[in-house]
């Protein structure tokens, strides 16, 4: 899945994918986070003015999976702003040049400059937080990493990709919708969060959707269970394997 994500950030083609993996953790203590105090926090968008509530949590192990989840975000964000910026240079750029091998002689150049900067990271990305960059790319772009690739390739290139994608159990064709998937509520919570803290370059989705309207109606609760579900089977699959080299 690593070779689908990085290739479709160069918007032409996929670098092979690594078996290095990082192993997810919960953090072990909450002292390393800062947490807003009690109360409203304030942010600005425009000349608006929005109130995000009090992040809402069910226990203090909730909170745990919360900060797990905001580093997958953290990790796969700077990747998504990339892309982005990419596409949207190489697409200027591109309607500028009249021949067509031009054309791919630049685009060749900025695969180059990516795969120099960015392999070695993108090596190390885990399968959620590949996840959380095909969701982002879509947000980013306001394209599925689908229909850009199927734009800038082919049909039968993009379909062998997302093919190659649901081994891993990610689509290329994966969308975001904050406002009725909890993971990309989660995700977007953690975005305009980090903006409104300067711990993330703010850069506006190309969707249209009103976050301060969807974490009201939501009631700023937070849902990890599908995490807790995750790190469940982890552990059983973990206590499986280790009874086998006992035996």
């Amino acid at each position: 899945m690593k070779k689908i994500l990085y290739l479709y950030i160069v918007s032409i083609s996929f670098l092979t994918f690594s078996q290095k993996r990082e192993v997810d953790s919960l953090p072990k203590s909450l002292d390393e986070y800062v947490f807003v105090k009690p109360g409203d926090t304030l942010t600005v968008q425009l000349n608006e003015f929005s109130l995000f509530p009090k992040r809402k949590f069910e226990s203090k192990e909730d909170v745990r999976y919360y900060f797990w989840f905001r580093r997958k975000v953290f990790k796969a964000y700077p990747f998504a702003i990339l892309a982005a910026k990419r596409l949207d240079s190489l697409n200027v750029r591109l309607q500028r040049i009249a021949s067509k091998s031009k054309r791919k002689k630049y685009t060749r150049q900025v695969q180059k400059y990516i795969e120099e900067e960015f392999t070695e990271q993108m090596k190390k990305m885990t399968t959620t937080e590949g996840r959380v960059l095909i969701k982002l790319i879509h947000r980013q772009t306001g394209q599925t990493a689908f229909n850009t690739i199927k734009g800038l390739r082919s049909g039968w290139k993009a379909f062998w990709y997302n093919t190659t994608a649901n081994i891993f159990k990610l689509s290329l064709k994966t969308e975001y919708h904050p406002e009725t998937i909890n993971e990309d509520f989660l995700i977007e919570d953690v975005l305009q969060r980090a903006f409104q803290n300067d711990k993330l370059e703010r850069q506006d989705s190309k969707l249209q959707f009103d976050f301060p309207k969807i974490i009201a109606e939501r009631k700023a609760a937070i849902n990890v269970e599908e995490y807790k579900l995750m790190f469940a089977k982890m552990k059983k699959r973990g206590k499986v394997r280790n009874k086998k080299s006992t035996k």
